[in-house]
């Protein structure tokens, strides 16, 4: 059965993924392709950054020719949550690009329609003042 990853809010099905538990075993491949980290000598890395397999604990991050995604989104500090049942995994932003994205005072964009269906996004109204309004039945 494929597992369908969602990271980067970018979802991928992996058909050779294998979540056992709280982990996620994929090809090295695979693992480029969904997520833009491959295994190298010096760790796991994403263009120049790398992430080194801490002594110890490479039974962790690797068993012959498969990474564990899930022990990688956690030494990065990014919240998962699964789905067993739907062979689901997401995975958040990091603590420090949530943070830093608080700090900045800017919100996300998003596009929604009016009670007239015509789509506006936050993004057209930049630099002017807005009045978000939301509610919610429950």
């Amino acid at each position: 059965m494929a597992v369908t990853i969602i990271y980067e809010d970018k979802p991928v099905s992996v058909a050779g993924a294998q979540a056992r538990g709280d982990h996620l075993w994929m090809a090295k491949a695979e693992l480029q392709s969904a997520t833009g980290w491959e295994l190298k000598p010096q760790g796991i890395c994403r263009g120049e950054r790398c992430v080194p397999i801490p002594p110890g604990r490479r039974e962790q991050f690797l068993r012959d020719e498969l990474v564990n995604l899930a022990a990688l989104a956690r030494q990065l500090g990014l919240p998962i949550v699964h789905d067993d049942k739907h062979a689901v995994w997401f995975f958040g932003e990091s603590d420090d690009a949530r943070r830093a994205t608080l700090a900045s005072l800017q919100a996300p964009d998003f596009t929604l329609p009016d009670l007239d269906g015509r789509m506006h996004s936050l993004s057209d109204y930049r630099g002017r003042k807005v009045l978000l309004l939301s509610w919610a039945s429950w």
